[in-house]
């Protein structure tokens, strides 16, 4: 049991770790996407460099990343899909090929939650949707949206899924401090919809 732990938590954080973002901006637009905007790797700050459609891959495979980490684990160790999840999501927040320093999180916890539950994935793009466009700003949509997640779980009475979701809201409320105090301070970026 050991082993499959540390098997599963070292592919699943491998899968999350990829810097889709570096990748296709250093191949295609011969840009480092670290230089570049919130010099963050996901998907938003690629947009930044005016390529939406680099923008919009790098987000599917970020999205890509969380789902095939989790299909994966539930065909050989169903009983580990929660450290497969929390791994995939760590590896792109904290990828060791880049000193530690990834994204913010949320598309590759949106492939996760939708490979957990359609149902959950669907509620989460509903909210993200509807509160950017009330708010337009891209990272309260993300803050807001897994919160509602996490307290509509709380409605299945599934100890495991619960704990992952609260734990996954408290990292993704973290790599948004900045975002939160810009907001605050009124100089956060809106997006355009």
């Amino acid at each position: 049991m050991t082993f499959e732990i540390f098997l599963v938590f070292l592919f699943s954080y491998i899968f999350g770790s990829i810097p889709f973002g570096l990748i296709l901006t250093q191949f295609f637009l011969k840009k480092d996407i670290r230089t570049v905007g919130s010099k963050n790797i996901g998907a938003t700050n690629v947009l930044r460099t005016g390529n939406k459609f680099l923008g919009a891959f790098t987000l599917f495979l970020d999205v890509f990343k969380g789902v095939a980490a989790i299909l994966l684990t539930n065909y050989y160790f169903p009983n580990l899909i929660y450290l497969s999840g929390f791994s995939a999501f760590l590896g792109h927040i904290f990828p060791i090929w880049l000193k530690f320093k990834g994204g913010k999180g949320v598309a590759t916890y949106l492939g996760i939650i939708f490979a957990l539950s359609i149902q959950l994935g669907l509620l989460f793009l509903a909210c993200w949707i509807l509160i950017a466009f009330i708010t337009k700003y891209s990272s309260l949509s993300s803050i807001l949206s897994s919160l509602v997640i996490f307290l509509f779980s709380l409605m299945e009475n599934n100890f495991e899924l619960n704990s992952y979701l609260f734990i996954t809201f408290l990292i993704i409320l973290y790599t948004h401090k900045q975002n939160i105090v810009r907001i605050k301070n009124k100089t956060e970026d809106k997006i355009k919809l």
